[in-house]
């Protein structure tokens, strides 16, 4: 059995004060259209949704690069609790490390967003009879 974690803080006035040019591209850039639909214009819930990107890229072992923002969207479950969905490369290194079950937590408060992602999984790399 594989843990991987990853955290991430932000401050939600980094996206608050983008330069209005920037951010319309800079949202289109980052987030699906089903996390801007459930987001809206709230700072803090792009915030943590930024936030959770982070800390899912980080449990990867990635960081956002190999791994591209819109590749991990993080959607609302049934009572609102964060639910991730992986895409393309991000889906593919999940799958290569074994990756199976994830959890995200995401919280702000009026100054600052976090996120931590949860992975369990199965040992890739371990040969049968090994364990």
């Amino acid at each position: 059995m594989i843990l991987r974690t990853g955290v991430d803080l932000i401050e939600i006035n980094r996206l608050a004060d983008l330069n209005p040019k920037i951010r319309a591209r800079f949202l289109q850039r980052v987030y699906t259209p089903a996390e801007l639909a459930s987001s809206g214009t709230s700072n803090a819930s792009l915030a943590g949704r930024f936030a959770a990107k982070e800390a899912v890229a980080k449990a990867l072992g990635t960081g956002i690069g190999p791994v591209r923002w819109q590749e991990i969207e993080i959607c609302d479950g049934p009572q609102s609790e964060p639910l991730l969905r992986l895409h393309s490369a991000a889906q593919e290194i999940a799958t290569q490390l074994g990756l199976h079950t994830w959890s995200i937590s995401i919280s702000h408060t009026a100054t600052h967003a976090v996120a931590m992602a949860v992975a369990l999984g199965e040992d890739t790399d371990v040969k049968a009879g090994q364990r």
